[in-house]
């Protein structure tokens, strides 16, 4: 006799099942999420995609692997025992002659190499050599953008999960404890949020030498607040329901019942938020950098690029590329946030 076993998925597992349909269900936010997670992932080999050491060198009979390795000049009969510049045709010369090899890139520029020997003034229009031209230092602009994107969206990620921690934090212990609490922490946020941010980037920025971590850390302090009041309304909203009432009374803490019971019923505004948080961050970044106030000038940056564009104005290439990255990312994650705004709302079917 053949018993059927049938599987039943729990409440939470189904629900999550159903948002995922209707994700699919938009196309146009379900493949603006491949396409994003395609071209993040992509970037995060950067040092493969774009770099002026080779991949792989076989030389004499023997392999190396310069983008891993630093090798010097003489280990390819070179005259230098400093490191070999790979982009010099001489080095380049030994690598390709008497049965020797070397597989480049696909993009034999980093973000920081200067093409000294291009035959044209900087910056140079795009061509075989530079497929989109360089800066005004001479440096390749598809390199820049390969490494400035994955740092704005890497920045962008730390930033958001930062801020999510810090305001849903906040958001549930004004929330749930309510009365004085939430009274006198409304208070603090009501004086936090009338600093002048940007003034006190300029502050800083003239105090310390520019860098990721005192971004990351002065936009920190600032990007929690608007999340925390969605929180706190969720809470808010829950801690007086019927399933609550049950946990007190069976004696559960006050810790196990917010992020236990009440946090999962208020994870939607926070889902939903984050791919417009994450757009907001990169363009956050992008801003500074314009206006000099964000990373190093040595670091590859999308709104340096931006900077850049606006001296040349008669290099078009700097201007137009950058803008077709930024606006595409931002277009992709806007795309991915509304679609996920759609499968979390309950009402659809």
């Amino acid at each position: 006799m053949n018993i059927k076993k049938t599987t039943s998925e729990s409440k939470p597992e189904k629900e999550i099942n159903r948002s995922w349909k209707r994700f699919k269900a938009n196309k146009r936010g379900y493949y603006s999420l491949w396409l994003f997670v395609i071209l993040f992932g992509l970037s995060l080999f950067a040092e493969i995609l774009s770099n002026d050491k080779p991949l792989l060198v076989y030389y004499q009979n023997s392999f190396y692997v310069p983008v891993l390795k630093v090798y010097p000049e003489t280990t390819f009969g070179g005259d230098f025992e400093t490191e070999a510049d790979y982009v010099d045709p001489y080095v380049k010369t030994l690598l390709n002659e008497n049965g020797n090899w070397a597989i480049y890139p696909p993009n034999p520029f980093r973000y920081d190499t200067i093409n000294y020997y291009s035959q044209r003034p900087n910056p140079a229009a795009p061509s075989q050599d530079n497929f989109l031209g360089t800066d005004d230092r001479g440096r390749d602009v598809l390199a820049r953008l390969i490494y400035g994107f994955r740092l704005s969206v890497l920045f962008a990620f730390v930033l958001t999960i930062i801020g999510v921690v810090i305001g849903v934090f906040a958001g549930a212990v004004q929330g749930y404890f309510g009365g004085k609490i939430d009274l006198y922490a409304q208070r603090v946020i009501e004086i936090w949020g009338s600093m002048p941010e940007l003034y006190l980037l300029i502050i800083f920025a003239s105090l310390f030498e520019p860098s990721v971590l005192l971004l990351i850390v002065l936009l920190s302090v600032f990007g929690w607040m608007g999340l925390a009041d969605y929180v706190r309304a969720e809470f808010l909203r829950g801690r007086n329901m019927e399933y609550v009432k049950a946990a007190r009374a069976l004696g559960l803490s006050n810790r196990a019942i917010m992020f236990r019971h009440l946090l999962p019923n208020s994870m939607t505004p926070v889902v939903t938020f984050l791919p417009f948080r994450i757009s907001g961050a990169i363009l956050a970044l992008t801003s500074l950098d314009f206006l000099g106030l964000g990373v190093p000038p040595t670091t590859p940056s999308l709104g340096e690029l931006l900077a850049q564009g606006k001296d040349n104005i008669e290099a078009w290439w700097l201007s137009m590329s950058t803008f077709v990255v930024l606006v595409g990312t931002l277009m992709l994650l806007i795309f991915i946030g509304e679609a996920l705004r759609e499968a979390l709302d309950t009402r659809r079917g």
